[in-house]
Formats: structure tokens, sequence, C-alpha cells
């Protein structure tokens, strides 16, 4: 147990067990066995290992209660907000003419990434094509308690089984949304050039989900689809469905323009959408969420406001005209491009050079009130160090399906720190 607290019912437990219990939890011989259980992915998950030797880490990160409360509240209060005539509006003025297009589905594995601090959860930003879903429902089925002490975080959970059952129904409902009662068939998981992304492992675990619930699913570049008609055609194949993990998000990129026909078309339904992307991913939404004058304006409940009061950090638009105020606080904030994606082009302000914050007032971003993440002590090659760590939750119509971890040391999550990667989430009874 390496001198963790005793007593899990303590209010500080979580914290306590963060900063004390370096306990290596994670089954590696589980997890193979999770990762690998077709003899078609063999040869990607063996290359897993060896290219992502720090995709996943050997342990758990605990968060309380309240914790886990105050993040289901937040996206729930969230949802009733993104469901405001007002806010849409908001939104979608400021988006492309494509995201106009309302088809029906809301998009699949939302991504509600949080830090935490001594006032709880703070949401750091959302998106809309959220990787590691399965990879971590894979990782969290590969636990066991590390000690007697343990046993009680790490019993088994039922509801880990059926995980991928609602994934899949999740997939289902979005397609019924467009569809209706129609059947679906095919499915493609696009990316560009997929089998070279660093998440590429998880795009071959979703093929296999798909295929043993009855959908003939492939992971394709764009390349590989053409359009025929105002559908979308893989080879000789009509698709369906689209599983979008591109990061061109509104579909601009000429590369691109089969898939943009077609979805413009309503030829193929698509998840999740440019649609979804203004309404949850465009880092200036998060304006409006921090700024209470506008929700009470708009008639958000007060508990609602109260809700998104404590969890959303105050955030405002980067311009000329405050970049004197900006530039003399910046220490306090981080600086985020509107469209930006995956902590590209993202600064904390007390590390921002001149050079940098001219390329910022020259561009689109929003400046958020700086909430530095949390630590987990890891133990990695005998050396215990203290990584940061931040909180996702896997969401979809406001639900949270699964908490995850991401642990990492430098400034935003990165997937090269020994010791770090995903780490489960475990809610101190």
């Amino acid at each position: 147990m390496n001198d963790a607290p005793q007593n899990a019912h303590v209010t500080d437990s979580a914290q306590s067990l963060n900063h004390s219990c370096y306990c290596k939890t994670l089954n590696q011989e589980a997890l193979q066995h999770q990762l690998n259980r077709d003899p078609s992915v063999s040869r990607i998950m063996a290359d897993l290992w060896q290219s992502r030797p720090h995709l996943f880490s050997s342990t758990v990160v605990f968060v309380s209660p309240e914790t886990h409360q105050h993040i289901a509240e937040a996206i729930e209060a969230i949802e009733r907000v993104i469901a405001l005539p007002a806010y849409q509006a908001l939104a979608l003025e400021r988006a492309p003419a494509i995201a106009q297009y309302r088809y029906g589905p809301r998009g699949v594995f939302l991504g509600f990434d949080f830090h935490l601090d001594a006032e709880g959860p703070k949401l750091i930003e959302i998106n809309t094509n959220a990787g590691g879903a399965l990879l971590n429902t894979a990782l969290a089925r590969a636990q066991e308690a590390c000690c007697k002490e343990m046993e009680w975080a790490l019993h088994p959970n039922p509801s880990l089984a059926l995980l991928e059952q609602q994934f899949v129904e999740m997939f289902r409902q979005e397609w019924r949304l467009q569809r209706g009662a129609a059947p679906l068939r095919t499915l493609v998981i696009v990316d560009e050039d997929p089998h070279h992304q660093y998440l590429a492992p998880e795009f071959e675990l979703f093929r296999l989900m798909f295929n043993n619930a009855g959908i003939d699913a492939h992971v394709v570049d764009p390349s590989a689809l053409s359009l025929r008609e105002g559908r979308l055609f893989l080879e000789q194949q009509s698709v369906d469905m689209l599983y979008n993990r591109l990061t061109d998000f509104y579909l601009q990129d000429p590369a691109h323009q089969a898939i943009r026909q077609a979805y413009e078309q309503g030829g193929v339904v698509v998840t999740p959408d440019p649609h979804a992307h203004a309404l949850y991913a465009d880092k200036r939404n998060l304006i409006v969420l921090s700024n209470d004058d506008l929700l009470a304006q708009w008639g958000v409940s007060e508990a609602d406001r109260t809700v998104l009061h404590r969890v959303v950090p105050h955030t405002m638009l980067v311009s000329v005209d405050q970049a004197e105020t900006l530039w003399s606080n910046r220490r306090n904030l981080f600086f985020k491009p509107v469209a930006g994606f995956g902590s590209k082009a993202t600064y904390r302000g007390d590390k921002l050079t001149k050079k940098v914050w001219a390329d910022i007032l020259e561009g689109d971003f929003v400046a958020q009130q700086l909430v530095r993440p949390s630590e987990r002590l890891v133990s990695y090659d005998g050396v215990l160090a203290e990584l940061k760590f931040d909180v996702r939750a896997y969401a979809y119509a406001g639900d949270v399906q699964l908490l995850a971890a991401r642990m990492y040391a430098g400034q935003t999550t990165n997937f090269r720190t020994s010791g770090g990667g995903f780490a489960p989430i475990v809610v101190v009874p």
C-alpha cells in the first residue's frame, strides 16, 4: 500500500491517495488479453506496445464522490444551455455554412475535460471527437488490487462489461435520429492515414465492436471514399454511416469533398458532425458558459448557473482592445485557439514570449482563467515522480458513460511521459 491512508472515508481521501499511494494496479497480461481478443488485430496490437510505451499508466487516479457528482451536474447543465434557441443561434451565427445542417444526430463520444483544484472540477474544454473510450474501457477492466488495503477500490465493476453494448447502442441511436427505423448495415471509421495515427489500435477495436454487432465496419482514409448520386461509397459498397475522427471539423479540406457533399445532401449519417462541433467544441462557447449575466438573460435557472459558475473558468475572447490587460494578467491565463484541438498551439500565460503573444493577437484565441492540474504520485523504473493529470468524461446526450484520466509531465497532455498515459478513475466511497 506504500503508506497510503487506511481510512478511505476522510474528506480529503482522494487527494491523499493520489499523493501517497503509488501502487501499480495494471495487470499487463489482462490488458493484452482485452486488446488482443481477435487474430485480425494481433499485428497492430503488437505494434502498440513497441511504439506507444506510454499510452497506459500502471496505476489509477482517485476522485471524490463530490467531484464525480459535480462533473455529472455540469454536463447536464451544459446540455440544457446548449438546447436553448438563443445559445444555438449565437453558436451557429459564427460557424460556417456546413454547421447549419441539422439532421438529428447529437454527436458520439463528447469529451468534457476537467482539471481539479481545491474547489472541485473545472471545465477546460469540450471535444467532439474525443479519442480513447474503448482503450480506457479495456484498461479499466485490466486493473487488480495490489494489496489487501486496495481491494475496496478495485472490485469487479459490472457496468464495465456493458459499456461496448452501450457504445453500439449510442451509434444506433444516432442512426435512428436521422434515418428512423431503416437498418444500419455499413459504417466506416474515417481519419487521415488512419493506420499511422497514434490511436490507430482503437480504430481496429471499434471495427471489431461494430462487426460483432452485425454492422459491416471498415477503417479508411478519406481518399478511399467516393461520391455517387449523393451517396458515399467504399469501392462498390454504399456507406450508411461515418464515424468521423477527422480534425477537419467542417470538412473544408479538398481531400474531404466527397464526404462533405454526401453529408450536405443527407446521403450519409455523420457523427460527430459539423453541427455538433459548432455547438460544443468551438472554444468561444466557453465564453458563453462562463457569462452568468448572459445566461440569466436567457432564462437559465439559478441552479444551473450556480453549477456553471462553479465549474467553468472565466473565459474571454482575445482582442487587440484587451491586449494590454491580458498581457499584464497573462500569468493567470491560458490561451487557446478558437478552433484548436489536442492541445495544439495552446500556451500558458507565464510561458509566453513577445513573439508568440504577437501571433496570438493576430489569430483567433480565447483566454481562460488558469486552473493548474492536480498531481498524482507514480513509480516508474523504481523512481517516484509527481505527474499532472486531467479528467475526461466521455458523455452522450448528457449522460456520463466513462471517466478516465490522462497523466503527463510538461505543459499539456502528450502520451510521451514515463509512467504517464491513460489511467482509470476510481471514485473513493
